[in-house]
């Protein structure tokens, strides 16, 4: 969901109202004193608001009504549009000297998408962007996504890029915030997840619509959005509110064995790790966490394995196989297991029991279109 205004009217120029009310005394035959008189104001006051000097209050504007018998409404809202005029003029000199800032975001692409509406104006770009992020200004960016208590600014992945990652979590921050989600359930999330298990032998673009549905049952909203260039990012976990968690998934590698892998990885997240954490999963971030990060990074990677594949079963495929796994095998087990064939290859190259170029044929592409 776009926060862009794709109709808004942003004149040039806008003039007081003062002027207006020149031109009602002008075809009046009245002066400014006498108005003053009628108004019981000063002349000063009078001269002051016809300049746009002074600006003219609601209760003016029903003094207005009265002595020129043009409506209250007409004035404030000829003031209030003005008085947004000037503020513009005045932001716009303030974020002049941000423009370069605003050009270290993807912009041309956040505009191709259409996440932002297009404009050739640099500051009204820098406006957009600022809207899309929902801040008022680039210090306030910088606080929410920078700041010492955001939780994912230590993330390998979003050090590596933080201007193009934070747009993608934001777009994806906003996709969910669209989407309808029951109160979170932790026992009814797990229930979920073996559903969705089942999905993975259906077609991808299918099976991830209906796993969005079965998990937005439980309290999870799940949100897939193409990577934006140079992220490398395929996954992200973190709590909306805490009864709404986001699952985001960018199909970063579009085959099925990573989708679905990625998918309980961040699952796993939202199941056995503290909500005041957000994960962010990326190409920058593989193998480089330490610490409590590492051991919480292995522990939804064997959560997404051992429920893919069971640990026992998938022992008896291994070693029932003499290190010769042929696509019919693979095929035949995947059957047993209830998951798509590619999900059982993905798991053989990762142990590197095949190679990565071998079987690849068994594994479903995954389309975004």
């Amino acid at each position: 969901m776009s926060r862009a205004l794709t109709n808004e009217y942003t004149p040039d120029s806008v003039s007081p109202p003062g002027s207006t009310l020149q031109d009602v005394l002008d075809a009046l035959g009245m002066t400014q004193s006498a108005l003053a008189d009628r108004l019981g104001r000063s002349r000063k006051t009078v001269n002051q608001i016809i300049k746009g000097k002074a600006p003219l209050t609601a209760e003016t504007a029903l003094q207005l009504e009265r002595v020129l018998g043009v409506p209250a409404a007409f004035w404030s809202n000829r003031e209030r549009y003005y008085r947004e005029h000037l503020a513009r003029l005045e932001e716009q000199a303030r974020l002049q000297p941000h423009v370069a800032w605003g050009q270290e975001f993807p912009i041309r692409e956040m505009m191709r998408r259409g996440w932002i509406r297009q404009t050739g104006d640099k500051v009204e770009q820098l406006r957009e962007l600022l809207n899309f992020f929902g801040v008022a200004s680039p210090q306030q960016w910088r606080d929410m996504w920078l700041g010492p208590h955001v939780a994912f600014r230590k993330s390998p992945a979003f050090q590596a890029s933080p201007k193009a990652v934070a747009v993608w979590l934001r777009k994806g921050e906003l996709d969910a915030q669209s989407t309808q989600c029951a109160s979170f359930d932790a026992q009814g999330f797990r229930d979920a997840l073996s559903r969705v298990r089942a999905l993975t032998t259906h077609a991808p673009s299918d099976a991830l619509r209906e796993a969005a549905q079965v998990c937005a049952q439980v309290g999870v909203a799940v949100v897939v959005l193409r990577e934006l260039r140079r992220t490398r990012v395929w996954g992200a976990t973190r709590w909306l509110s805490p009864q709404k968690a986001l699952l985001q998934l960018s199909c970063r590698y579009k085959r099925d064995d990573h989708l679905w892998f990625s998918f309980f990885h961040e699952a796993a997240h939202i199941l056995k790790h503290a909500r005041k954490q957000t994960f962010v999963e990326a190409d920058e971030g593989m193998g480089t966490a330490t610490g409590r990060a590492a051991e919480e990074e292995r522990q939804a990677n064997s959560f997404a394995a051992d429920l893919l594949i069971p640990p026992a079963l998938y022992r008896d495929f291994v070693e029932g196989r003499s290190g010769y796994f042929s696509k019919q095998a693979i095929r035949a087990f995947a059957g047993r297991l209830g998951v798509a064939p590619g999900v059982v290859v993905g798991r053989l190259q990762h142990d590197r029991l095949i190679e990565h170029r071998h079987c690849n044929d068994l594994k479903r592409r995954v389309d975004l279109s």
